[in-house]
């Protein structure tokens, strides 16, 4: 026998098996395929189940949705009224109980986001009920609600502006975070409450103003060794000159409003207030301020209505007597106006009517400032005029309104002011910090009319 016929010769299986390696490798694949789609078939249940099996075995409730049938705004809700958290068969009923806290079958999944939709349509009318016809806004114990949460706090922290040279000693606050309006060009994205009378727990003017006058100093303190801080402009920060009562929501619904603008007239502080038109009442009733402005963001109900999103349902009434309170004021008054693009920029003869019937001293009219996107507004940069958009309004504007003129212009704010004839002539009466009427020159009013 040939010796070489006891030796295997293994050279060539393997030569095989390394040719048709592609064949083997997706033999393999296939069977492992197989084998996992016959594991589910057997078990019947997904990953999503053996999870949620999981942890409803811990006593959490969980629920099985298809991602493409998910929709935020059916599924999520307030936290205070998630339906999985704190549920009892006394609230929801033992069927409701057992759907929520449980695997949910998909032919059960519309029963529950119909009783959840319910139950936000219920809150969203109760709300809307207690912002219309009032609130004692008193929790169980009787007290009144505080106006401000630690969450609110937080959040309107992150929102204050920081000081600039030209308005160090300008302190910019509000006695009331509330509003009656819901604006969409609001910078505050609407974190802080509304309503439409004062229906909260209320601090005392003095220590509202012993705290703005420390958080105006705290804030001016972080400056201090700043390049470019001017020592004797750092020095003039510590002492508060002036007070511009516009940082958010409507002052004048702070129920001792008028004790607030003593004090800070007693310690030669002036006062700028900003209000909404939407409290006519509160405007007559108003103690004289070193100036006086209403927003008048839009010339027709319907803009008016689109805009701002009052809660009033009488608010175009409110807001034509809150111009025509106004006229009677015998102080500084400014007209605000913010031009929405597409909004309310082609109204040009309704200002004109609106200027007529509060006859301000000043017209200042803006670009509107976009804050970024928001789920609360649909505003969006084209909605922002460019700057000499605003200019031919005001141009137009002007001729409608032979009483009044340009005053100057601040192209970077994208602002423009018009001034009354007889206010750069000097004959209008202005309010010191005291309520004292003198004119005031012509740059004075500028300076003190325009924002740095």
């Amino acid at each position: 026998l040939d010796p070489s016929m006891d030796t295997w010769d293994l050279s060539s299986p393997l030569i095989s098996l390394w040719i048709n390696r592609f064949y083997i490798y997706l033999g393999f694949a296939v069977s492992i395929s197989l084998w996992i789609c016959v594991q589910i078939v057997i078990k019947k249940q997904g990953f999503a189940t053996v999870l949620a099996e999981t942890v409803v075995s811990l006593d959490l409730p969980v629920a099985i949705i298809n991602l493409k049938e998910y929709d935020p705004d059916d599924c999520l809700i307030e936290e205070e009224e998630e339906p999985c958290e704190g549920s009892s068969e006394e609230e929801f009923g033992g069927e409701d109980q057992q759907s929520i806290n449980s695997i949910v079958d998909v032919e059960d999944l519309g029963k529950i986001m119909d009783y959840m939709k319910k139950e936000k349509r219920e809150k969203e009318q109760q709300e809307e009920k207690t912002s219309l016809f009032g609130n004692t806004g008193r929790n169980e114990d009787g007290e009144r609600r505080a106006m401000i949460t630690p969450a609110l706090r937080e959040a309107l922290t992150k929102q204050v502006d920081a000081p600039r040279e030209r308005s160090h000693r300008c302190m910019e606050t509000t006695p009331s975070l509330a509003c009656a309006n819901k604006c969409v060009f609001c910078w505050r994205h609407h974190t802080n409450p509304v309503g439409t009378e004062w229906r909260w727990k209320m601090d005392q003017p003095e220590m509202i103003l012993k705290e703005a006058i420390e958080n105006h100093q705290n804030m001016i303190k972080q400056f201090k060794g700043v390049p470019g801080v001017k020592a004797e402009r750092f020095e003039e920060g510590m002492m508060v000159k002036h007070c511009a009562l516009s940082l958010v929501g409507e002052p004048i619904m702070y129920p001792e409003i008028n004790s607030f603008l003593k004090l800070l007239h007693q310690r030669q502080i002036s006062s700028f207030l900003v209000t909404n038109a939407q409290f006519p009442a509160e405007i007559r009733n108003l103690k004289p301020v070193t100036q006086l402005y209403v927003s008048v963001d839009a010339s027709t109900k319907e803009s008016l209505k689109k805009i701002d999103r009052p809660l009033f349902k009488d608010f175009w009434q409110r807001f034509l007597d809150s111009l025509k309170a106004l006229a009677a004021k015998q102080q500084r008054t400014v007209y605000r106006l913010t031009l929405v693009k597409a909004w309310n920029v082609d109204e040009l003869q309704a200002y004109a009517q609106l200027v007529s019937l509060g006859n301000p001293d000043f017209i200042e009219v803006k670009g509107v400032t976009y804050c970024g996107e928001s789920s609360a507004s649909s505003l969006t940069m084209a909605h922002v005029p460019w700057h000499e958009e605003v200019v031919q309004f005001v141009l137009e504007l002007v001729d409608l309104i032979p009483d009044y003129e340009i005053a100057c212009e601040h192209e970077h704010s994208n602002c423009l002011l018009i001034a009354h004839k007889k206010a750069v002539s000097g004959d209008t009466p202005g309010c010191g910090g005291s309520g004292s009427r003198r004119p005031i020159s012509q740059a004075r009013w500028l300076t003190s009319v325009i924002p740095a």
